[in-house]
C-alpha cells in the first residue's frame, strides 16, 4: 500500500498554487473510448483497477466501460451542473489519501467536457493531477481530415443561438487556421447551412459516429457536404467537423 492509499505509486511533492507541496494523493484524468471499448489504453485498465474511487460524468456510461473490462470500483457522479459540489467530494477522498480516478462520457475530460474544475480545485489543495492519454474525437478527426494546416484551433460546441453561431463562425474563417467543432444531430445541417452561406467552397471533413459501427467521413467543399447530408431523411448520431483554414482551403485535395 503506497502513502496514497493504495498500490498505485504514488508521486511525492508537486506545484501548488503557493508552491511546492508534498500532495496526499493523485488525482487520474482518464481518456475514455469515443465509441469502440476496445480503444482503452493499457494503462489506463492498470489505473482504474487500482483506484480507491471513479468520479465520472455519467455513472450509467462509466459503468458499462468498467464492467465491459471487469473491474468494480466506486461511482461518483461528477457532472457539468454539479462539478463544483462534487469536486469537494473529491477533494475530501483525495485529502484521505485515497487515489482517485476522474472519467468523462467518452474521449478526454476537460475538452468540450466536465474535468476543468475538477482538475483545478484538486491541484489548489497540494494533489497531484496526472494525464492518463486516451481517446480523443478532435486528434482522430485532424488525423483523418485531409487538411494541410499546420495550426488547427479546438473550438467544440458553437452557440445554439443563430446570430452568436454565425458571429462566431465568421470570425473562425477569417483566421489562417483550421478549427474543429462538435454539433448535435439536431443542429447539424443548420451548422453546415451557416457554413456554406458564409464561405461556400471552404473544404471541410464531417465525421459521424466516429470508431463505431456505423462510422462515416464526408469529405469536400462545405456546400457539397451540406446537399449530401441534407439528402438523408434523419440525422442521427454524433458529430465533429474540421474545417480548413483560409489559406490552406484550397490547396487540399478533394
Amino acid at each position: 500500500m503506497s502513502k496514497c492509499g493504495s498500490t498505485v505509486p504514488c508521486i511525492l511533492g508537486g506545484w501548488g498554487r503557493t508552491g511546492y507541496t508534498e500532495p496526499v494523493a493523485i488525482l487520474y484524468i482518464i481518456g475514455t473510448p469515443i465509441g469502440n471499448l476496445g480503444d482503452i489504453s493499457f494503462r489506463a485498465v492498470e489505473i482504474l483497477k487500482t483506484v480507491d474511487m471513479v468520479a465520472c460524468e455519467d455513472t450509467r456510461r462509466t459503468l458499462k466501460l468498467l464492467s465491459h473490462l471487469g473491474i468494480r470500483v466506486p461511482l461518483l457522479s461528477c457532472r457539468a451542473h454539479n462539478e463544483e459540489i462534487a469536486a469537494a467530494k473529491v477533494i475530501a477522498a483525495l485529502n484521505e489519501g485515497k487515489t482517485l480516478a476522474y472519467a468523462s462520457d467518452a474521449g478526454t475530460p476537460a475538452l468540450s467536457d466536465p474535468g476543468a474544475a475538477l482538475v483545478r480545485l484538486a491541484v489548489e489543495a497540494g494533489h497531484r493531477a496526472l494525464p492518463i492519454p486516451g481517446p480523443s474525437a478532435f486528434a482522430a478527426l485532424v488525423s483523418v481530415s485531409g487538411g494541410t494546416d499546420k495550426t488547427v484551433v479546438f473550438e467544440g460546441f458553437l452557440s445554439p443561438k443563430a446570430g452568436r453561431r454565425r458571429s462566431r463562425l465568421r470570425e473562425l474563417l477569417a483566421m489562417d487556421a483550421a478549427f474543429v467543432l462538435y454539433e448535435s444531430p439536431f443542429r447539424i445541417l443548420k451548422l453546415l447551412e451557416d457554413l456554406a452561406d458564409l464561405d461556400k467552397e471552404r473544404y471541410i471533413c464531417v465525421g459521424r459516429e466516429m470508431t463505431k459501427v456505423h462510422e462515416e467521413y464526408l469529405r469536400g467543399p462545405v456546400t457539397e457536404i451540406s446537399l449530401l447530408l441534407a439528402e438523408k431523411t434523419k440525422q442521427l448520431g454524433e458529430f465533429s467537423v474540421f474545417v480548413s483554414g483560409k489559406k490552406n482551403d484550397k490547396r487540399v485535395n478533394y
